[in-house]
């Protein structure tokens, strides 16, 4: 064993509504700043490019989801154990989760890449493309393929790294890949005229400088724990921990491609290429939608796991409570934009009215139920903090394979597109209700156990 001497990590505090907030703040100009990256490049594809380059990415959208579902699987199994560990104090441990999940995610983007990169025309048509779009998808698929590794590797750090947390090195390597994109996608896109090759060229480079910032973390001093070669060598008790919370974070990301695939063929099937390209912007306007409550979720994770491996259940409870009531607010207030004004946002990805329209009417069918989203983002990432297996894997498959993907199959039966656009706020409301019932169950066991040790003879004991 190492003779590493620990100090006190952040996350070992009784101040958890403050130390959530100063978790936040960082992930959440962070993620921002990945949100404007992401508005900037499809504003770039819309004007330079124009609508089958938009509809070109959200045919890619479901292998891109892929992807990031191998960077989550990894990320938020090694996460969720380096937290726990770390709460239990098993330092020396924790170093060699993170050097297992590493090398998970370098194995699995090779994987990948030989599983994608030299059949892309086949996925693509089998996602649906036609044969307008099929160009452009293909363009923009075989350059960040070819880079995969960047993405998934890139995307494993920065949740290890929040996970002993430290959001601040995550936000700067955040914002770093965001300026880079917008500032590439400039060079690129409008100044040498590359097209949906530059945006893909962009986005290759952007998640590379951020993928080697964020390793210097762990390889410098900064890092509370660090990255040690003999860690990658393979660990049985560990992978098996990392697999059995990071599974349902892959099977929900599978499960989320299908239902993508399945949403763009039947926006194929019923609408346009005007649809798919209001699909693309779309996409991008959720992901700003769901910032404040997946920011406050994954915030809420290192914390929730520290002081649930500590054996603190009302501090554990605490955090549950003040991270359940700032996500709703903030989903309220998200909605009341969303909502009532979304051409507002839609105005500045193009200038093309048709397509405007179409996503505003989309817009408003999509976002009635954006109050509840809050909630249950915050929720599916509570099992996964405190190392629940089977929970996890339930609330993280449900939304995308219970709900949407029989919705989209049923409701464009009977309402054309708009069942296509009725199954996203239809599967939301299912999915809040059982997010709410399976929390039922922790919430009381947890009151329990902090009740026990709050009794005069757990104090005296």
């Amino acid at each position: 064993m190492q003779n590493k001497v620990f100090n006190r990590n952040v996350l070992d505090t009784d101040r958890v509504g403050r130390l959530l907030v100063k978790l936040s703040v960082p992930m959440f100009l962070g993620s921002i700043a990945q949100v404007i990256y992401s508005i900037v490049d499809t504003i770039f594809i819309g004007h330079y490019v124009g609508p089958l380059g938009m509809a070109g990415i959200s045919i890619a959208f479901p292998l891109q989801m892929f992807a990031q579902g191998i960077g989550m699987m990894v990320g938020i199994g090694g996460g969720s154990l380096i937290s726990r560990l770390i709460g239990a104090g098993d330092n020396h441990r924790a170093e060699r989760a993170l050097g297992n999940s590493l090398s998970l995610s370098i194995f699995f983007s090779l994987i990948l890449t030989g599983a994608v990169l030299p059949f892309i025309h086949f996925w693509i048509t089998l996602i649906g493309a036609t044969e307008n779009v099929l160009p452009y998808a293909r363009d923009y698929l075989s350059i960040t393929y070819a880079g995969v590794v960047f993405n998934i590797t890139g995307a494993v750090l920065l949740t290890l790294i929040r996970s002993e947390g430290n959001t601040r090195v995550a936000m700067i390597s955040m914002i770093t890949q965001a300026i880079l994109n917008v500032l590439l996608d400039w060079l690129f896109i409008a100044g040498l005229q590359m097209g949906i090759k530059g945006a893909a060229l962009a986005t290759l480079i952007a998640q590379a400088a951020s993928m080697v910032y964020a390793l210097s973390f762990y390889i410098t001093k900064s890092g509370y724990l660090k990255v040690r070669i003999a860690n990658f060598s393979p660990d049985i008790k560990i992978l098996k921990s990392i697999f059995a919370i990071g599974i349902s974070q892959f099977a929900q990301t599978v499960a989320t491609s299908i239902a993508a695939l399945l949403l763009v063929n039947r926006m194929a099937m019923y609408g346009s290429d005007t649809s798919l390209a209001a699909f693309g912007i779309l996409q991008r306007v959720m992901w700003f939608a769901m910032v404040p409550g997946q920011v406050l979720g994954q915030a809420m994770q290192p914390i929730l796991g520290f002081n649930y491996g500590a054996k603190r259940y009302k501090l554990a409870l605490k955090i549950l409570n003040f991270t359940f009531l700032y996500s709703t607010v903030f989903s309220i207030l998200t909605f009341i934009i969303l909502f009532f004004f979304p051409e507002l946002l839609l105005g500045i990805f193009t200038g093309d009215e048709t397509l405007i329209n179409a996503a505003a009417n989309a817009a408003r069918i999509i976002f009635i139920t954006m109050p509840l989203f809050g909630f249950f983002n915050v929720g599916q990432m509570v099992f996964p903090s405190i190392g629940k297996a089977v929970e996890s894997f339930i609330i993280a498959i449900a939304r995308p394979l219970l709900f949407i993907i029989p919705l989209t199959v049923i409701l464009p039966l009977f309402y054309g597109l708009n069942g296509v656009w009725i199954s996203f706020p239809g599967a939301d409301v299912f999915t809040f209700f059982l997010t709410f019932i399976m929390l039922l169950p922790l919430y009381r066991n947890l009151r329990k156990e902090a009740s026990l040790q709050s009794s005069p003879a757990a104090v005296i004991k």
